[in-house]
């Protein structure tokens, strides 16, 4: 029997999903994003080189990069493959943007929403204590690139969502220039978090 290529064992027949529940359930999984993460920073591979980076087994691999892939986050590389017992990898460019306004309140959707929230608060928090703890070892350069901004202004929701906006689009904007630019020897990948929320004095 003639073995199916990578580009076939794992194809999916039906659309991707513009389901916004499961895109959320697909995503919001830390060993997910993580995956997801790693083919962005480090550039295509295969199931067992994501095994071996990660210290999952192939066969966990496999299974969380099915949804991600029903979901339209990564997607087969069958042409790196040398043979088809190898199962390559790419990151799509597929943005997410949504609100935990988009469901109903009190609805199962509405508890996936809040619950991908907090993992998604979770993960910033990782990522920041994690440049917290290598931040030693950076280059001068790098520590005073690094940074953070914190305002307390009052403002109408209208104000606040405006500054969104602008921020957003600021950022777009200078994703895109930088991205034009060939890599300099000295550039790393660069995570630049905007949050914009209602607050009291926070206590100790």
């Amino acid at each position: 029997m003639t073995r199916k290529t990578a580009g076939l064992r794992h194809r999916i027949d039906d659309d991707v999903s513009t389901d916004l529940m499961d895109v959320l359930m697909a995503l919001h999984h830390p060993t997910r994003r993580w995956l997801v993460e790693l083919l962005h920073v480090d550039g295509p591979a295969t199931v067992g080189r994501l095994a071996a980076r990660t210290g999952l087994a192939v066969g966990s691999v496999s299974h969380h990069l099915k949804p991600l892939h029903r979901h339209g986050f990564v997607e087969p590389a069958p042409e790196l493959a040398r043979d088809t017992r190898e199962s390559w990898w790419r990151v799509t460019e597929r943005q997410l943007s949504w609100s935990v306004e988009d469901f109903a309140p009190n609805s199962p959707a509405r508890r996936v929403a809040d619950l991908a929230e907090l993992e998604n608060f979770r993960f910033l928090v990782r990522a920041t204590q994690q440049w917290l703890k290598e931040m030693g070892q950076a280059t001068p350069e790098w520590r005073r690139a690094a940074g953070s901004s914190d305002h307390l202004v009052r403002a109408t929701p209208e104000q606040a969502e405006d500054l969104h906006k602008r921020l957003d689009a600021v950022l777009q904007a200078w994703a895109e220039e930088v991205k034009t630019d060939h890599p300099a020897p000295e550039s790393r990948m660069v995570r630049v978090t905007l949050r914009i929320f209602p607050s009291k004095p926070v206590r100790p």
